[in-house]
């Protein structure tokens, strides 16, 4: 009952979430200075043609109407139609997601073997030069912001040794006749071997530029949690029974450890969708993120709306699911 409680809580926390996030981005969004249909009037446009793609818009009316008549569509699925692109948002946003969310998977699970490979080998050689180097390499990948990795990785990978693809998401000669937006999953799905390669030859450097920074955090904490977990008093039982090292790391310690670091990661992973903007757009990326910029860059009001309003969807669902799952594998907080 104590979970379920929780669950419904965080439920309501969510909605209450999304309704403020709903509110702020709609009134920031009219108010900074640039008019939508400005810009797409074309030369000579009269006055009548201005008063009729207001009213076709809703910018005819007030903020508050406007907010009311747009929270009246989306309580239906309705986010409105792109102002650029001239077509549903809700199509447009529920297209690109999926290149985000895998993008986003597959930075997730590079810097989870990354972080943990580091914190693995800086606690087995803890005392060492081994572990002064683990704190020196994740210090500096840190200090590092995503985008200038995926700048050097462009510059490493794409020109100097060109191994990976620096742009796009799929090579356009592949058979992609694929039944969802989901490519690389479905592609693994159905074993098509040749696309998943050409997938992951253009997803690896954006992917390893997001992942690099959040590798470095979930090494630099969970090295800290073994290390304050290998002088428990079950640690100490387990190293006089003969054990090996290895085996007092990764069997003993780790399963303790590993709490803190997967709150963190579910944090970070929030963070990490965040940064897709910037990365998509760096490796034209036909994600959300590239979506976003063009869409402020032509003041596409509808549009903005709806990648923002999913993205505070993600960051919740993210939370929820990382709480709820800390509660079930806390013996502490199951119990309670």
């Amino acid at each position: 009952m104590t979970l379920l409680r929780k669950f419904l809580l965080r439920l309501i926390t969510t909605a209450v979430t999304l309704f403020g996030v709903a509110v702020i981005v709609f009134i920031v969004i009219r108010v900074v200075p640039g008019n939508p249909i400005a810009m797409m009037l074309p030369p000579g446009a009269t006055d009548a043609d201005i008063a009729r793609l207001q009213a076709q818009y809703g910018f005819d009316k007030s903020i508050f109407e406007q907010f009311l008549i747009w929270l009246g569509g989306v309580m239906q699925g309705d986010f409105g139609q792109s102002i650029s692109l001239r077509q549903p948002v809700s199509s447009l946003v529920l297209g690109r997601l999926p290149a985000t969310l895998e993008l986003s998977v597959v930075a997730l699970m590079i810097a989870v073997v990354m972080g943990g490979a580091l914190a693995l080998l800086g606690t087995l050689y803890r005392g060492t030069r081994t572990e002064g180097a683990v704190d020196i390499s994740a210090g500096m990948a840190l200090s590092i912001p995503d985008f200038l990795w995926g700048l050097v990785l462009i510059l490493l990978f794409g020109v100097l040794w060109p191994v990976f693809h620096i742009s796009g998401r799929i090579s356009p000669a592949l058979n992609t006749d694929f039944a969802t937006n989901f490519y690389l999953f479905e592609a693994i799905l159905r074993l098509k071997f040749d696309v998943v390669a050409d997938l992951i030859a253009h997803m690896f450097m954006p992917a390893l530029a997001l992942a690099i920074p959040l590798a470095a955090i979930i090494a630099q904490l969970l090295k800290q949690s073994l290390k304050e977990t290998m002088h428990l008093d079950y640690v100490t039982l387990a190293r006089t029974k003969g054990y090996n090292e290895n085996h007092i790391i990764t069997r003993e310690a780790l399963p303790n450890a590993i709490l803190p670091t997967l709150t963190l990661v579910g944090v970070q992973f929030t963070f990490l969708i965040g940064g897709t903007v910037i990365i998509e757009r760096l490796f034209s990326y036909e994600g959300l993120g590239n979506m976003a910029i063009d869409a402020v860059i032509n003041r596409d009001l509808p549009l903005i709306q709806g990648i923002v309003i999913l993205f505070a969807l993600l960051f919740t669902l993210v939370n929820l699911v990382v709480d709820m799952l800390y509660a079930v594998l806390n013996p502490r907080l199951r119990h309670a």
